[in-house]
């Protein structure tokens, strides 16, 4: 999620919101300094998970705090978040998949000559 308000926040900044190069930078510079504690005490304080995490950047961040997930709504965070874990899954998939086509391609061209027993219905028909 931070790396989603950092984009967002540098989207505004560029847009012409008031955004200091301050608050990017310290943003930048917490973003993976994360109190997983701190932000389930403020989810269960405020029974809202974006805003516990919101609060807890904030606290690591406190001159970015007013422009963190500023304009921005929940699911701007959770629905970016699955599109970019599933692209990330998939991408993982398509390189297995690549690197099982290329160990299936070995294997066919090596045995392409040699006869195997063709089934039809289960049961053994002629060499193919």
């Amino acid at each position: 999620w931070r790396k989603l308000w950092l984009a967002l926040a540098t989207a505004e900044q560029e847009l012409g919101l008031e955004i200091t190069d301050e608050q990017l930078q310290q943003m930048k510079d917490q973003l993976y300094n994360v109190d997983f504690t701190k932000a389930n005490e403020y989810e269960s304080k405020f029974r809202h998970d974006v805003m516990g995490h919101v609060h807890a950047f904030g606290d690591v961040a406190p001159q970015a705090m007013p422009i963190i997930h500023l304009g921005a709504t929940s699911c701007y965070v959770g629905d970016n978040t699955d599109i970019i874990q599933l692209k990330e899954a998939l991408k993982l998939v398509q390189r297995k998949l690549v690197q099982t086509l290329a160990i299936l391609k070995t294997f066919a061209e090596k045995y392409a000559d040699l006869p195997t027993l063709g089934f039809t219905h289960y049961q053994p028909a002629q060499l193919t």
